[in-house]
């Protein structure tokens, strides 16, 4: 061989080993996510449907490889093209900045996957838009939570501790000669210039496929790429979440963030919003301001005018507790023995805002549902009330208006948004009595009910929303101390969850809110007996009995009216709701006849039978995903048979709840394409 093709060889010696490099680090990450996938489903079968075989879990471990194709492929690229570019000035320094750099990738992937399963415990779900919300939560309460309920500093030192071992098994994969081990390099060489040819050939032909399957995602085209949008491939919810990596469930949370910041989930046209909105009051679409389609009268007080009202937000307060296949879990005696009770009225058929408190928040306040609008970090929020807000039409009925928070006034900031919402108080941990116990979230239940029966004028009338946070993590109410029994818990448990020390302890937390709740009613009705009094959870997405709950018990909350006048048969015989109904169904059972108010959602006493939120809906008969098109009714009680529903009446319902409650904050009250040209 000649000195030029000496030469030639050794650079192309040099260009082989770096692409064989690169396509080994491919590799090696690809491996890596794949082996997670399966740990991750093989940790978390539990949560997997019945109807789930054996073929859905490898079509999941199957498409999951494809979409973790473009995963390795960019970890690949993170960790080795800066090594490259050091490695042309400093074959040290390169070698140095690969193994920094692998070291790091292996870490941050260790953290997530150990993350990932208490996160999927917690919230059904890989990572997801949720976790970007951190910027706006109470960082340190979040902080201190993990510690004390996921023992963070344990499951760090085991995700560095594997990290570790991946980066050693990364290393030594690295230094495997693979084609010499198989003999095909020295069959090539043999081969002379021609051999040469055919390794360049080969190695560039490999290179450009694994290229191509990165670019198009786990394809050689567009036209079937795999991507966080489409990787839905099983029949089982579970399966279909563990197809996502961490690093693509974390780049949906991103890019569903990015909607809801943008509104690009949102795309209704001024037309058709004149057109929802008239066809919700049942009118021709004759007016630019949405006002008008928002304004209602007042058919006149269903009982007295009650002196004070009392609406509680009580935190992760699910529904499906007091349904009757969980009684023998006895964590809802109180609230279920007040329901029955002649003065209460129980709907069953209700939905939060949203997954997360400050929804449940947001729509209260507002009269709002959630639409893609993150309404406690605009501008337009701190402006003035919307006209929709329920504090500014309560102090038109004539009460005080305060707002009642366990927590921190920082939160989210809950202050100054609630009061520039209207309410005339805000009363947050820096309010409460100065013994009080609880967590970093906030005082303990039995605190607040004490602050806020201390700070009630009676000689005012007063409205008081009322948020607490006990029934979240970390779970260290002490529960011992407040007389809870878990055996009685155990006994009502399947025997499969007995062992289950962390959802005995949630069940307690459910126990010991329940319980603060009704007592706190009781006092109430003792105390001030001209009261109203409703409940309503937060929201209800973190745990249930069932590893998998259907949209109807994962998702529903109660809505729980009692004081006097109030009757079990005070709402409509089908009455179905959400939050954003919670204002005007106070305002239609006290308010004077002819009294004016603005409103998106309807009173339950009069005729509303829908509630949607931003994931699901629900009637009293029937639930179904909201974002499905065509919808697709599913009974609730498929053994009890019910009146068909009207799904494009359901349809137009969601479309109109959620366009009016997107343009109103974004736009305001004129309906004008102008106004989206401005603020494009």
């Amino acid at each position: 061989m000649t000195n030029s093709n000496t030469n030639q060889f050794k650079d192309w010696n040099n260009y082989y080993n770096l692409i064989i490099k690169g396509l080994k680090v491919f590799l090696f990450y690809l491996s890596v996510l794949s082996l997670f996938r399966v740990v991750f489903i093989w940790m978390l079968q539990d949560y997997m449907g019945a109807g789930a075989d054996s073929a859905d879990i490898w079509l999941a471990v199957f498409g999951g490889t494809r979409l973790s194709i473009q995963t390795a492929g960019l970890m690949t690229l993170v960790v080795g093209l800066p090594s490259a570019l050091v490695a042309i000035f400093s074959r040290k320094g390169g070698k140095i900045l690969f193994k920094v750099l692998s070291g790091l990738t292996a870490a941050v992937t260790m953290i997530l996957f150990f993350a990932s399963i208490p996160y999927y415990h917690q919230f059904h779900s890989r990572f997801h838009q949720i976790l970007f919300n951190t910027a706006n939560d109470d960082v340190y309460a979040l902080f201190v939570s993990l510690v004390q309920e996921f023992n963070l500093p344990l499951r760090l030192a085991g995700a560095l501790l594997m990290a570790a071992a991946i980066w050693w098994l990364l290393n030594k994969f690295l230094e495997f000669q693979l084609t010499e081990f198989l003999g095909i390099r020295g069959k090539l060489a043999s081969l002379g210039k021609g051999g040469l040819w055919a390794e360049k050939i080969i190695t560039v032909a490999v290179f450009y496929l694994v290229a191509r399957l990165v670019f198009f995602g786990g394809s050689l085209s567009w036209e079937n790429s795999v991507s966080w949008e489409n990787a839905g491939i099983t029949r089982d919810a579970f399966l279909n979440e563990a197809i996502l990596d961490d690093y693509q469930a974390i780049y949906r949370g991103y890019r569903m963030n990015g909607r809801l910041l943008s509104s690009e989930g949102l795309d209704f046209t001024p037309q058709q919003i004149r057109e929802l909105a008239a066809h919700m009051v049942g009118r021709n679409p004759d007016s630019n301001n949405l006002e008008d389609y928002l304004l209602r009268t007042a058919q006149g007080p269903v009982i007295e005018k009650p002196k004070h009202v009392f609406l509680i937000l009580s935190e992760s307060y699910a529904n499906w507790p007091l349904l009757d296949k969980y009684s023998n879990l006895h964590i809802a005696d109180g609230m279920k023995k007040i329901i029955g009770e002649g003065d209460t009225a129980y709907c069953p058929a209700f939905l939060p805002n949203g997954g997360s408190t400050v929804s449940a928040v947001t729509g209260v306040v507002t009269g709002l549902a959630d639409a893609n609008l993150y309404l406690t970090t605009m501008p337009e929020s701190f402006a003035a009330p919307y006209s929709t807000s329920i504090a500014p039409q309560m102090k038109e009925l004539g009460y005080d208006t305060a707002f009642w928070y366990a927590g921190p006034a920082t939160w989210e900031r809950i202050e100054p948004f609630v009061l520039a919402q209207g309410f005339d108080h805000f009363h947050g941990r820096g309010s409460m009595p100065k013994d009080s116990t609880g967590s970093v979230w906030g005082v303990d239940d039995e605190y607040l009910y004490e602050a806020v029966l201390d700070g009630i004028d009676p000689e005012k009338d007063s409205f008081n929303v009322i948020l607490n946070v006990s029934n979240h993590s970390p779970f260290n109410v002490d529960l011992e101390s407040k007389g809870f029994d878990p055996q009685k818990v155990l006994e009502g448990l399947p025997e499969e969850a007995r062992g289950d020390a962390d959802l005995i302890n949630q069940l307690g937390h459910f126990w010991y809110a329940d319980r603060e709740m009704t007592k706190f009613i009781k006092t109430v009705k003792e105390k001030y007996p001209d009261s109203l009094i409703l409940v309503v959870g937060d929201h209800a997405e973190r745990y249930n009995i069932d590893k998998t709950p259907n949209i109807y018990e994962r998702y529903g909350v109660p809505l729980i009216i009692t004081g006097r006048g109030v009757t079990p048969d005070i709402l409509i015989p089908k009455a179905a709701g959400s939050q954003i109904d919670i204002g005007p169904t106070i305002i239609e059972m006290i308010a004077p006849r002819g009294f004016k108010y603005m409103s998106i959602g309807s009173s339950l006493t009069r005729n509303n039978t829908m509630g949607v939120n931003y994931a699901v809906w629900l009637t009293r008969d029937y639930y179904g995903e909201a974002d499905i098109y065509p919808l697709q009714p599913i009974a609730i009680d498929a053994n009890k048979a019910a009146e068909p529903m009207d799904v494009l009446e359901m349809q137009i319902y969601c479309d109109t709840i959620r366009s009016l409650s997107w343009w109103l904050p974004k736009y305001g009250k004129i309906i004008d394409e102008s106004l989206m040209e401005a603020k494009k």
